[in-house]
């Protein structure tokens, strides 16, 4: 790591991330970046955001879709994404687990829409949607169910559906078939394996084996990180988030792959700081602070963006102070 100082870099954010008025930033910002107790997370739950996350649940477990596209289709659950999204809210920024029931009983109604293949489905009908069956299961993993034989379930689907290079990619990109006519099918469409990883999907799978403490030395795991790594500010093979510009779009709690969520995984993997293409990630993170100890996000202005600003500052400390601690 020559040449890098990352703890200073950490220690320029701190003063923002101190004096931001999110309490839930800031409880997070004490443990993670100063080693302090600051409590039990559980004192959050006054907060506003919370307690109207709270009232709009519903006796299922689930949270109703209500913003975006509508679902075009009748066999489209558009209700497990918002539960996933609202989810990432409890357990990534409010420090929720299972042991809070509303939250348990989101997981239950996820766990609900998994199929004997081991997916969650239902977003996209009857066609696969490894993506957000990745962010779920990494979501229920850290709300602490690695132990549920469900996850083992998924993380073998994983396995099944990786490609020959051992990277993943979303099926129906794979074999050139349109979504309205895959989503009119029975069945879902089987990938062709032989076509080259998609990084944006790759990102979001391998966050699940960085969230699973029992699977970050797996050979397959640390064979995606090789592939992940290696696409650093390059366009993806496919269509979806195909440009280099995502690499440089961070958002808390985390969605789509970015080189922030890309070096948080990798960091939880143990690969090094001084492996030439985590580098060059770092190296990024570095010469792109900003004046306020905060980076660019690529997203807007306003006070969701700058709190969001605020959280991937903490997000990027994090993986700052992991590579720092080897």
């Amino acid at each position: 790591m020559a040449g890098f100082d990352l703890n200073s870099t950490v220690e320029r954010a701190l003063t923002g991330l101190l004096a931001f008025d999110d309490p839930a930033l800031v409880h997070f910002t004490r443990r993670d970046l100063l080693g302090e107790d600051p409590g039990d997370p559980a004192g959050l739950l006054d907060a506003p955001e919370v307690q109207k996350i709270l009232r709009s649940q519903a006796p299922e477990g689930y949270w109703t879709y209500l913003g975006g596209r509508k679902s075009a289709h009748p066999t489209e659950n558009y209700h497990i994404l918002q539960t996933y999204r609202i989810l990432g809210i409890l357990i990534d920024q409010y420090g929720l687990d299972r042991s809070f029931p509303p939250v348990a009983r989101a997981g239950e109604y996820l766990f609900s829409h998994q199929t004997p293949e081991g997916d969650i489905r239902g977003i996209f009908g009857s066609q696969y949607a490894p993506h957000y069956t990745a962010g779920i299961i990494e979501l229920l993993i850290k709300a602490g169910c690695q132990d549920d034989p469900r996850i083992e379930k998924a993380l073998a689907w994983f396995k099944e559906m990786r490609g020959e290079d051992g990277g993943w990619a979303w099926p129906l990109r794979t074999t050139g078939i349109p979504y309205p006519k895959a989503i009119e099918m029975e069945d879902p469409v089987q990938p062709d394996r032989a076509k080259p990883f998609s990084h944006a999907l790759t990102g979001f799978v391998i966050r699940v084996y960085a969230a699973h403490p029992a699977y970050r030395d797996d050979p397959l795991a640390q064979r995606a990180g090789e592939l992940l790594k290696g696409r650093f500010f390059q366009p993806d093979k496919y269509p979806d988030r195909k440009g280099v510009s995502y690499w440089l779009k961070f958002q808390v709690p985390f969605w789509w792959g970015s080189l922030l969520t890309a070096l948080d995984s990798l960091s939880k993997l143990g690969f090094s700081a001084r492996d030439r293409e985590i580098a060059t990630g770092i190296a990024w993170f570095l010469e792109n602070q900003e004046k306020n100890g905060f980076w660019p996000t690529g997203y807007g202005s306003g006070k969701g963006a700058a709190r969001n600003q605020a959280w991937v500052a903490l997000a990027a400390c994090r993986m700052l102070k992991a590579f720092s601690g080897e």
